[in-house]
């Protein structure tokens, strides 16, 4: 995870923003905090650490993947088990005043706050798939937070939306498995995993071994519903993004380097061949316009406090 994410722990309890704040928390020797409650919703993601939560009268240990929702006046701690392990984690805090505005728009956004608040249910355990779609949002919005781009504040209230809204119906559908239309189909689920992990290295070894079945069976099953293969689809899913990010500020190198291309010569010949100009030229081509856009004062200036 990129080091400009990465919040230094304040230990303070209580926020300086009216809506909410989130923080990415990468600690060695971590901190004793003392029995506290807060005035606001705190969503817990847990990465890494020897360590339990006491929530109330209760203490859970915690384990990769594990998400926790504590309410307002919910006294709660950090039982430190081995300081010697690194403590990582999110924390995202959202305040009444943005509870009550996401409630508005719909009790969806509220599925597990209700649960907390009526059933005194703070923790869910996930497996790591899963728990990895809802990191890979949480990155996207730190992300966002972070570096300024076209669009920001309107791309963080989608991306903070997105975020609360998928926990939601992740747990719901977790406590209620019957309501679903319909079970994720293989190829589904193979679609999913490669739009959240295209930056990674990604082979049919790889999926074979996530996925629980042969690479043989991957490959034809993603064949015969999509028409091609997924060498294929990789390849064009990371030139289209590698096509958009052409047009920041990034230079040539961390674009194809961002998205999996080992080597400029293998990027070169890939883009050349599914769009017809050479990256170089396309950056040229397009960046004008895209500055000029920029300069007609589209650009909106963002207020949100991150440390």
């Amino acid at each position: 995870m990129k080091q400009n994410l990465q919040s230094t722990f304040d230990p303070r309890q209580y926020m300086l923003s009216r809506d909410f704040e989130i923080y990415y928390y990468n600690d060695k020797n971590p901190s004793k905090v003392d029995y506290h409650t807060h005035d606001y919703y705190e969503f817990y993601f847990f990465l890494e650490g020897a360590v339990s939560m006491q929530i109330e009268h209760d203490i859970y240990p915690l384990c990769f993947g594990d998400i926790m929702l504590i309410p307002p006046g919910t006294s709660h701690r950090l039982v430190i088990h081995d300081r010697s392990v690194r403590y990582r984690r999110f924390v995202f805090w959202i305040s009444l005043v943005y509870y009550e505005s996401l409630r508005a728009v719909s009790e969806d956004y509220t599925y597990l706050i209700r649960k907390a608040n009526r059933q005194n249910i703070y923790i869910y355990h996930n497996d790591r798939i899963s728990f990895n779609t809802v990191q890979t949002k949480i990155i996207r919005l730190l992300e966002e937070i972070h570096e300024e781009h076209f669009g920001q504040k309107a791309q963080i209230s989608l991306c903070v939306s997105d975020l609360i809204l998928h926990i939601n119906r992740m747990i719901y559908e977790q406590d209620f498995p019957d309501v679903r239309s319909s079970e994720s189909t293989l190829d589904e689920k193979l679609l999913t995993y490669l739009e959240e992990h295209i930056d990674e290295e990604l082979s049919l070894d790889t999926l074979a071994e996530k996925f629980y079945a042969s690479k043989y069976h991957i490959a034809h099953i993603f064949k015969d519903s999509l028409g091609i293969s997924i060498h294929q689809y990789i390849m064009k899913k990371r030139l289209s993004l590698c096509k958009e990010a052409l047009l920041s500020n990034d230079s040539i190198t961390q674009v194809y380097s961002s998205f999996g291309f080992g080597d400029y010569s293998s990027f070169y010949r890939a883009f050349k061949k599914e769009y017809g100009v050479s990256p170089k030229d396309y950056k040229k081509m397009h960046s004008a316009a895209y500055a000029y856009e920029k300069s007609e004062g589209q650009t909106t200036n963002v207020h949100v406090h991150v440390p």
